[in-house]
């Protein structure tokens, strides 16, 4: 489904760059993107996708700012040059944990708003069909 979409978008930048056919032509082109762009369901979707960024761009910042403040206290406790250094790599190795956990959790939250959208694009797109023996052709009336 990437690929067709990818396509899709190559052909129309493609053809919105290439296209001779002038100012009018590229005012269509432009005009129908933005009549489906402020369409309610892609503005969904636009709206999933960007909570989803504040999320992670809150997340992953905020678990690295812990992660200094714990190796700069680390360094500036008292002890010999040798504890300060097994504390600092301690707190690094923590924050490293933590940092690798909040990756996973804005991964996840990704996967999980991804999978939402393909299940209520793919049951909009939909559509009922007869079965096959109902679509054969009915023999003519006049009994040939």
């Amino acid at each position: 489904m990437k690929g067709k979409i990818g396509i899709v978008v190559g052909l129309a930048a493609g053809y919105v760059l290439g296209a001779r056919a002038g100012r009018e032509r590229y005012e269509q082109i432009k005009d129908a993107y933005l009549k489906l762009y402020n369409t309610p369901a892609v503005q969904k979707q636009v709206d999933k996708v960007s909570e989803l960024g504040k999320s992670a761009a809150f997340a992953v910042p905020g678990v690295l700012w812990d992660g200094a403040v714990k190796v700069t206290r680390a360094v500036t406790t008292k002890g010999t040059p040798g504890q300060k250094l097994d504390a600092a790599l301690d707190a690094a190795g923590d924050t490293a944990d933590d940092v690798k956990d909040a990756a996973e959790a804005t991964s996840s939250a990704a996967k999980r708003t991804t999978t939402a959208s393909k299940s209520t694009t793919a049951s909009k797109t939909t559509t009922a069909r007869k079965p096959a023996a109902s679509r054969a052709k009915k023999p003519s009336a006049s009994g040939s």
